[in-house]
């Protein structure tokens, strides 16, 4: 007979079984799969096919957390599992509990669906968003620095904090040539904004962000629409930032005005300026680090809240840059 290790559990009930384990127990099938371990369900215990003591002690600690949530009934899913798991070797079980346990809800969706932050450097960029005048939020796709921006530019609208959402962008994209879209600039920019519409439509619906757009309460412009104005009293946010010039970036930032605040979100590895041209977003990253009402915060591969292959994309793209 195979000498499994046991680790206890304090089950009370059938529905607490469920939730820590999951539907077709899939939560156990996804962490045996991420620490490559075999563990079994056997009723109120968990059997582990290993004597590593280094995974016994990881997985033992991340049912531990998993059963503080479901004793206090906080819903989890697959996405929290891998982020627990990919924290665990740098971060303590009481922080990492802490995110789940005193997350505040950022703001509802149209259908009255709560949004809340999903990583620690998330409630961290939240918090940093809520105390300084100007942010940087910089990291790779998927990890919500801008989507939280918007969010809570609306959730200030609605609270009549602020007077006006502005987004922008600069117009450099991906390998694709502005020139041989139809329309003038605006209409030229206004697809690659698509996330920041998505975001709006999913708070707000499809309607009356018109309407906020129509009346210039929204304003989504590119970036080369903010020369000459100082914005006042505004929410403004700088998307892909790692597409300005030293030149842009200085423009934008010398735009701001008194009662507003700036969030400038960006991801320093994938610029698509041309080469040698440094990038604004890295140049103030490094000149304004340290000044007072400057926060700046760099998300992480393991931020990412899309899917948990994205996290391993982004991973094998570092790897062959060296």
């Amino acid at each position: 007979m195979v000498d499994l290790t046991q680790l206890d559990l304090n089950l009370a009930n059938v529905s607490e079984m469920v939730q820590l384990f999951g539907v077709n127990e899939r939560y156990i099938k996804l962490l045996s799969e991420w620490f490559e371990v075999p563990i079994f369900n056997n009723q109120h215990h968990i059997l582990l096919d290993t004597k590593d003591e280094a995974k016994i002690d990881m997985i033992k600690r991340t049912f531990n957390i998993m059963m503080a949530l479901v004793k206090r009934n906080i819903a989890f899913q697959e996405r929290d599992i891998i982020y627990i798991f990919h924290v665990l070797p740098e971060i303590d079980d009481e922080t990492i509990l802490e995110l789940y346990l005193s997350r505040r809800e950022i703001i509802k969706t149209l259908q009255g669906k709560p949004i809340y932050p999903k990583t620690l450097n998330q409630k961290r960029y939240l918090e940093m968003m809520e105390k300084h005048t100007l942010i940087f939020g910089i990291g790779p796709a998927g990890t919500g620095k801008t989507y939280l921006a918007v969010l809570l530019g609306l959730k200030k609208l609605r609270d009549n904090q602020i007077k006006r959402l502005v987004l922008t962008r600069p117009a450099v994209e991906a390998g694709e040539n502005l020139g041989f879209l139809p329309g003038d600039l605006k209409e030229k920019v206004d697809p690659y904004l698509r996330p920041l519409y998505d975001a709006m439509y999913e708070i707000l619906g499809v309607r009356q962000t018109e309407e906020y757009i129509d009346k210039g309460i929204i304003e989504i412009a590119p970036l080369a629409y903010m020369r000459g104005r100082t914005l006042e009293n505004a929410y403004v946010i700088l998307d892909e930032a790692q597409n300005t010039t030293i030149n842009q970036m200085k423009l934008f930032l010398t735009r701001l005005g008194f009662g507003s605040k700036m969030i400038v979100t960006g991801d320093i590895t994938q610029s698509d300026l041309p080469d040698r041209v440094l990038s604004g977003l890295v140049k103030a990253s490094k000149i304004l680090h340290d000044v007072e009402d400057i926060g700046i915060l760099y998300f992480d591969k393991i931020d990412v809240v899309r899917h948990p292959l994205v996290q391993t994309i982004i991973q094998r793209f570092e790897d062959a840059r060296h």
